[in-house]
């Protein structure tokens, strides 16, 4: 379970494409979509853009636990 994801902005148009979870490293988008799916990253949830999943952080309070910055 992770308390940080941070996406890497490294798609063609700047999308995440991959993102870095501090202690495992960089996981690509399709991986971490699926964990965040099955639950296992319960302070995130996907989000469905031009038919792609992305990977977002739940709303809070906090602009350090926003997935982009």
């Amino acid at each position: 379970m992770a308390n940080n994801i941070k996406g890497n902005g490294d798609g063609e148009n700047g999308e995440n494409q991959t993102y870095t979870i501090p202690g495992r490293g960089v996981i690509d988008r399709e991986r971490l979509v699926k964990e965040v799916e099955k639950g296992k990253h319960p302070n995130f949830h996907t989000m469905e853009v031009e038919g792609e999943k992305f990977v977002r952080a739940n709303p809070d309070r906090k602009k350090g636990n926003n997935v982009d910055k």
